[in-house]
């Protein structure tokens, strides 16, 4: 007994040693504070400081001024190099901080495994500096708390100053998908598997207050303006990536409500995929009016104008071989309402008025030049429905048949009625939006007297099938890491009602056609968002419509979106 109680006092008596040599700050030969340097960090000695390890004030990183300009602010390498020796010092210190831990731990194991007795038998040992080290390890990680705010303060600086280059700022996205498709027409012609991706990368100048231009860089098929999606399943050949807008802006000092816009740019008029598919940047030019009022209800309103040319044709007479444009002439009106203090309505009315559509009709049935006079690149068909009347042309020698000619049954001039709600909830995370849109095409079926007798149509022109409306509601949203946001959206489009070739991408078919729209987003990081969608719709059963009835369409898509 009398050997385990000497034994129990030794190591109590080491132990204690042990405690208080830690607890006690290491100084120099001349009583200040040696400096504390973390391992494989000799060559940042020019831009880290020293750490004190007795200091409590915050350890903030330095970059070492030059002699010949003290003031200079820090080049993009002196950044790298520095952001390198505070991960390093990071390491260093979060690794001393562990070892104090387990050290702690286990002597407070042994201290605990000791009798009461055996302690007070002990009286000379002191055990007073356990409590410093506590306050040793509550001052080592708060300096390497404040080491990794000051290293994401550097961090985002260095971001900043990445994404400008002169006067140009730079952004874009990345973006994955999965999407499997079940279901729709009765052959399982739609039951597919893809992997899809979207790269998108974005530059604007803005050289002045006045003027400011830009570009943008997608991937997706060159002859299908409303997708940047590029599946992969192509031999794992590469992918193109093309321009995707290319514009220029000019606001005048000299009357500030007005902005003109030309080239290829985003849209300056507010719409939702009814009409016009997000992924479509129009060609053309497009003028803004927009003024502040100082009303209770009112706060702004404008005038948004825009002339878009689709096609170049040619003309075929033999005295008139002229050239024409597919145009679309646009105008909506815009305004904005403050109905309370976390109300706000949008409210817009539009027109779309296409003029010369026929050679869209024709690019989507060719797929290839079958009309040489006209040269009209061909387009993507993605479920076209509207009703278009072709005449095509046999070769006697071969028998092949070509289509010699396409006009859509109905003309084209839109009125479109939007509107949007935006109520702020007392939690800002969970924002609510509503939004309503209802088109009609008020020129369904005019075309019908400008086809010959000879053609033959895809589908019955019906005067009526004319209306289409998009509702959409939500919550949430997706800025912060950790946000959720969950949305749903019923879409109705008839046959006429819009041209199907330009509006909402992922729908099948484009017109004609019923769609319930489910989506739930997440916020994983600040700039990493993963989204579920699903859309289950089916062609709209009217008098045109071929029996039987088609199974109801289910698309998935599993998307995960960097943004930069």
């Amino acid at each position: 007994m009398l050997w385990m109680f000497r034994n129990a006092g030794i190591g109590a008596v080491l132990a204690a040693l042990v405690l208080a040599t830690l607890s006690v700050p290491a100084r120099g030969a001349d009583g200040e504070p040696r400096e504390m340097r973390a391992a494989r960090v000799s060559a940042s000695e020019e831009t880290v400081g020293a750490i004190p390890s007795d200091s409590s004030a915050p350890i903030a990183p330095s970059v070492a001024p030059s002699a010949a300009s003290p003031s200079a602010t820090p080049s993009l390498e002196q950044v790298m190099v520095l952001l390198q020796a505070q991960g390093q010092e990071i390491a260093s210190l979060r690794a001393a901080l562990r070892d104090q831990q387990e050290l702690t731990a286990r002597l407070e194991a042994k201290l605990s495994a000791a009798s009461p007795a055996t302690i007070v038998a002990e009286p000379a040992v002191p055990v007073s500096p356990a409590p410093a080290l506590g306050a040793g390890q509550t001052d080592l990680a708060q300096k390497v708390a404040q080491l990794e705010t000051d290293q994401g303060n550097s961090q985002r600086n260095m971001e900043e100053r990445l994404k400008k280059f002169g006067p140009f700022t730079f952004s874009g996205d990345f973006r994955l998908r999965a999407e499997p498709t079940l279901g729709g027409p009765v052959d399982r012609s739609q039951d597919r598997f893809r992997e899809r991706i979207r790269l998108r990368f974005n530059a604007e100048a803005e050289l002045n207050d006045q003027f400011k231009g830009g570009f943008s860089l997608a991937s997706g098929d060159l002859n299908n303006p409303i997708s940047t999606n590029q599946t992969l399943n192509q031999y794992d050949t590469r992918k193109p990536i093309a321009i995707d807008r290319v514009y220029a802006t000019y606001t005048p000092n000299w009357f500030r409500p007005l902005t003109l816009t030309g080239g290829k740019f985003a849209y300056p008029w507010f719409n939702t995929e009814l009409v016009w598919d997000k992924d479509l940047n129009p060609e053309g030019a497009g003028e803004t009016l927009a003024f502040h009022v100082k009303t209770p209800l009112l706060k702004k309103f404008a005038i948004v104008g825009f002339q878009l040319p689709f096609a170049e044709n040619k003309r075929t007479a033999p005295s008139d071989k002229s050239l024409y444009n597919t145009m679309v002439y646009g105008e909506q009106l815009q305004t904005f309402w403050q109905l309370g203090d976390r109300v706000k309505l949008s409210a817009y009315g539009s027109y779309y008025d296409w003029q010369y559509a026929d050679s869209i009709a024709l690019s989507l049935l060719t797929a290839n030049s079958a009309s040489p006079d006209e040269a009209l690149l061909a387009l993507s068909n993605t479920g076209l429905q509207n009703s278009i009347a072709t005449v095509t042309a046999t070769n006697p020698t071969t028998g092949a048949k070509t289509i010699t000619s396409a006009q859509f049954a109905s003309k084209f001039g839109v009125l479109d009625s939007l509107a949007q709600l935006d109520i702020v909830t007392p939690s800002e995370r969970w924002p609510l939006t509503f939004i309503g849109d209802f088109a009609e095409n008020t020129r369904a079926c005019e075309n019908v007297r400008n086809i010959p007798a000879a053609a033959v149509y895809s589908a019955p022109c019906d005067p009526r099938a004319r209306h289409g409306y998009w509702l959409e509601a939500s919550i949430g949203r997706t800025q912060k890491k950790g946000d959720w946001q969950f949305s749903y959206t019923r879409i109705m489009i008839q046959r006429e009602a819009v041209i199907g070739a330009f509006n909402y991408s992922e729908i099948f078919p484009t017109s004609n056609v019923e769609i319930h729209r489910s989506e739930i987003l997440y916020q994983l990081f600040d700039r990493v968002t993963l989204q579920l969608n699903g859309l289950f719709g089916r062609p709209l059963v009217t008098a045109g419509s071929l029996p039987p009835a088609q199974p109801l369409l289910e698309r998935l898509q599993f998307d995960m979106t960097y943004t930069f």
